[in-house]
């Protein structure tokens, strides 16, 4: 293990334990969320219809900013999609709206951001989003961690593992979904495992395409994900469905004042 692998992990040892947010999941397990970030349209066009057939509805984290944009994901989503989106049953979720890196700016600025997507989506959709946030890049600080926590029902980073006895609700855990079937086996592992412990197992994935980005998946890798989840014990749900479950019951905030970042 470098110098460097040993400071990242002892870094996210840190922020994982500091300033959470904490609730029992209880008995509500096994539950699988799908969830797409910035959003490529591909992940509506290809990836809510591989959802739909299988009766599932997934989380879409938008960066408003990026609307009608193409980047290395291919094309952003259009205003049209987000009507195709809510009507299909999906989660519209936020992402910031310039899609920047809570490292790159200020905190207080960092909010700002969230707060300007948050708007942006209601302007655009005429109602307000459930409050579920992804951190763009899956970069967070303890500072940031602790800032945006209270304005939001959620906020869902990158570190792998699974949501399991007591969630937090700052920095929701969840697992990459990329590339091809050449990744069934690490998808499976994880599915069995979330079903043995009654865990809330949450996927992200960016594109959807037959030759995806570096942060996409196939469609043949999304059908694999989704059919297996279907035929298992427990649920696919999306964040905002689990969430407000979790938040009718007992709310903890752990969180200690915190400068460092």
């Amino acid at each position: 293990m470098t110098l460097r692998t040993q400071v990242r992990s002892i870094r996210q040892r840190a922020v994982s334990s500091m300033c959470a947010r904490r609730l029992p999941l209880g008995n509500r397990g096994p539950i699988v969320s799908f969830t797409f970030d910035d959003f490529p349209r591909s992940a509506l066009t290809i990836g809510g219809a591989i959802l739909r057939r299988h009766g599932a509805r997934g989380t879409y984290y938008a960066a408003a900013g990026l609307m009608d944009s193409v980047n290395h994901l291919g094309e952003q989503f259009r205003r049209e999609d987000l009507d195709t989106l809510l009507r299909d049953g999906h989660e519209l979720a936020s992402h910031t709206f310039g899609h920047i890196s809570c490292r790159s700016v200020s905190s207080s600025a960092f909010v700002k951001d969230i707060e300007k997507g948050r708007r942006a989506i209601e302007s655009l959709t005429g109602s307000a989003d459930f409050g579920n946030f992804a951190y763009p890049f899956g970069e967070v600080t303890l500072n940031t961690k602790r800032l945006v926590g209270p304005g939001l029902a959620s906020a869902r980073g990158i570190w792998g593992g699974l949501n399991t006895r007591e969630v937090d609700l700052n920095l929701l855990r969840a697992n990459s979904l990329y590339g091809g079937r050449e990744n069934d086996d690490q998808v499976r592992s994880l599915i069995l495992e979330n079903e043995r412990i009654g865990g809330w197992l949450i996927f992200y994935s960016h594109d959807v395409a037959t030759t995806p980005s570096r942060y996409g998946c196939t469609a043949d890798l999304l059908e694999f994900a989704v059919s297996l989840a279907t035929q298992r014990r427990g649920t696919i749900a999306t964040v905002a469905d689990v969430v407000s479950g979790l938040r009718a019951g007992h709310l903890e905030n752990e969180c200690v004042p915190a400068t460092v970042s």
